[in-house]
């Protein structure tokens, strides 16, 4: 008798996101010799037994870091070692090895919180990572945002060692203000797992966001009227050299909780996600639910499909604007306004994004409003002055060209 359907749901869609993660990285290795088989430990089951995973040190495991973005300071809970920043350093290579000798395991982490979500995201991993010779590693982030956050932290440590993933980490941070107390939230937290995945050289880290959660982040971005690649929601894919995965997007939330409770695998419900103070609570539980008895069941499948669609229609559109660009250019490299009122607004627009953007305006702060201000410089001239842009960048009309530049 096979696994529970809920089970053998989230086992699946682990098992292809690490299928192809393992793919990625055959390609970034040495090849063999012409006419030459070398078969890996993550090939095939059949055809190499999995490494045992490494023994880390308490030391090392729990070695103490201290990351400095901008908006997030992230340290270990270590009483008795000294802090160091960590160095901004690509990831850790694997040890030389010699022709007899296999090659080490990649790692994949995964970043639990505690909840249904990420605890079914765990508890595949750490089923079928062996299976395909990878290690499997967790960390979870303490936001200090609640009384006993800390002792948390612990519990979630001590389950996924339990689960038998190691390298196990619990990785404190202090969250800022700049942006609200969720983008705060989130900034401190994916600083605090990329500086993870960086000092261990893991290949991939694993988020628990499932179709629920990209539904929610759609209606989010079309109630700020961001565009069409805020309507894309979260990609599959994301991150530093596609650093984040997300295996969960294609599953609901339901499926994650009945998967933990088959496995009688015990979750925490963090109190922040019913709490009305935040905009995504409220939109989870009275948004969504009003949304579905006014239009019926299937909001949520279809706000998830309208996401996948509004990707792909982005990602053409940046690939056709990021083509056209040396097209509009003039021999210094200036954007010539008649060549952009030729091109659709949507390409046209992408073109003066990435523009600012290059001039020094920050991403996050770069608004439709301010990109369409720029946009009447080429399509609604009539001899207006320069528009200031955050970032102190300036772009103003002279010449028939068009200059974006530090003001």
């Amino acid at each position: 008798m096979g696994p529970h359907p809920a089970v053998a749901a989230i086992r699946l869609a682990v098992r292809r996101v690490l299928h192809d993660i393992l793919t990625e990285h055959s390609r970034t290795t040495d090849a063999p010799a012409p006419g030459s088989r070398r078969a890996t430990s993550y090939e095939a089951p059949h055809l190499a037994q999995p490494m045992a995973p490494s023994v880390t040190s308490a030391a090392t495991t729990f070695a103490t870091a201290a990351y400095h973005p901008a908006r997030a300071a992230v340290g270990h809970r270590t009483a008795h070692e000294p802090s160091y920043e960590l160095p901004r350093a690509t990831p850790q290579e694997p040890p030389r090895t010699t022709p007899h000798e296999r090659p080490p395991s990649p790692l994949v982490l995964v970043a639990c919180s505690g909840g249904a979500d990420s605890m079914a995201l765990a508890s595949a991993l750490a089923f079928e990572a062996p299976k395909l010779g990878i290690r499997a590693g967790a960390v979870t982030v303490d936001h200090g945002l609640q009384p006993g956050s800390d002792l948390r932290a612990e519990e979630v440590v001590l389950r996924m060692r339990e689960l038998g993933l190691d390298p196990v980490e619990s990785i404190a941070v202090t969250v800022g203000r700049e942006g609200g107390p969720e983008a705060a939230a989130r900034d401190a937290r994916y600083a605090a797992l990329d500086a993870a995945a960086l000092r261990h050289g893991a290949l991939a880290v694993l988020l628990g966001h499932t179709r629920d959660d990209q539904a929610e982040t759609v209606l989010l971005g079309l109630a700020r009227g961001s565009g069409i690649r805020s309507l894309s929601g979260m990609a599959a894919v994301s991150g530093a050299d596609g650093r984040y995965r997300r295996p969960f997007l294609q599953l609901d939330r339901q499926t994650a909780r009945k998967a933990c409770m088959v496995q009688s695998l015990p979750v925490w419900d963090d109190p922040h996600n019913s709490d009305p103070a935040y905009t995504r609570s409220r939109l989870r539980q009275e948004g969504l639910p009003a949304l579905e008895k006014a239009l019926g069941k299937g909001v949520v499948e279809a706000l998830a499909r309208t996401a996948q669609l509004s990707r792909d229609d982005a990602d053409a559109l940046d690939a056709w604007a990021s083509q056209a660009e040396t097209a509009v250019r003039d021999s210094a490299g200036l954007l010539e306004c008649a060549k952009l009122y030729a091109l659709p607004p949507a390409v046209r627009r992408r073109i003066l994004r990435r523009a600012a953007i290059e001039a020094g305006a920050p991403a996050g702060a770069l608004f439709a409003r301010h990109i369409e201000e720029v946009d009447r410089l080429i399509t609604g001239w009539r001899g207006q002055g320069a528009i200031n842009l955050p970032g102190k960048v300036v772009a103003q009309r002279q010449g028939g060209r068009l200059v974006i530049r530090q003001g």
